[in-house]
C-alpha cells in the first residue's frame, strides 16, 4: 500500500522483504555515522524493527517506510515518523543508500513525510534531530522550514540538535 508519493519516489510499510535494503542502508558504517548510536546493524535487528514498526502502524497509524524509486521500484531509502524511546513528539528520521546520495532525495521524501503528517495523520509540530557534524541533513531540514530549536547533551557528553517543524 502507497502511503504516499512524490515526484519520484513513493513510500510504502516496510514488509520482511525489504530485510536486505534495510541491512544495505542501515549496515553501512559510513551510512549510519549519522544514525542512532552510529553502530551498523544486521538483519536480525531489521527484523526486529519491521515488527515494532508493525506495531506503531496498529497503535499510531505511522512509523517506519520505505522510499522506493518510482521508476525501478527499488528501495532507496527508510525513513518514516516515529517516537523513538517512547518520546512525546513525533520525530522524523530518514537514511538513504550511499549510491543515492546527493541526488535530493532526502529533500524530497522529508517533504513527503511533512505533508503526509499534515493531512493525512494530522500532526501540529514534528522534529528531527541531528548530529551537528551533520551538514547535509541540517541543509534539508532548514531547506523544508525546520527551524533549530536547541541542543541535547547526551548521557555520554555528545552534542544532539533539535529541529522543530510546525505543521501549518
Amino acid at each position: 500500500m502507497i502511503l504516499f508519493e512524490t515526484d519520484r519516489l513513493f513510500a510504502r510499510r516496510l514488509t520482511v522483504n525489504d530485510v536486505d535494503s534495510m541491512v544495505a542502508i542501515y549496515g553501512d558504517v559510513e551510512t549510519v555515522r549519522y544514525v542512532g548510536d552510529s553502530e551498523p546493524i544486521g538483519a536480525k535487528e531489521c527484523l526486529h524493527w519491521i515488527d515494532v514498526t508493525d506495531r506503531n502502524f496498529e497503535r499510531r497509524g505511522y512509523g517506519m517506510i520505505a522510499f522506493c524509486d518510482k521508476a525501478s521500484s527499488e528501495v532507496v531509502g527508510c525513513g518514516g515518523i516515529g517516537h523513538p524511546d517512547q518520546q512525546e513528539e513525533p520525530e522524523i528520521k530518514y537514511a538513504f543508500l550511499k549510491s543515492h546520495w546527493g541526488k535530493g532525495y532526502a529533500t524530497e521524501a522529508v517533504g513527503g513525510l511533512l505533508q503526509f503528517g499534515r493531512e493525512t495523520l494530522k500532526l501540529g509540530e514534528i522534529m528531527a534531530t541531528v548530529f551537528p557534524e551533520n551538514s547535509a541533513s541540517q541543509h534539508v531540514l532548514a531547506k523544508l522550514g525546520f527551524v533549530k530549536s536547541e541542543d541535547l547533551v547526551e548521557d555520554d557528553g555528545s552534542i544532539t540538535q533539535v529541529w522543530i517543524h510546525k505543521v501549518k
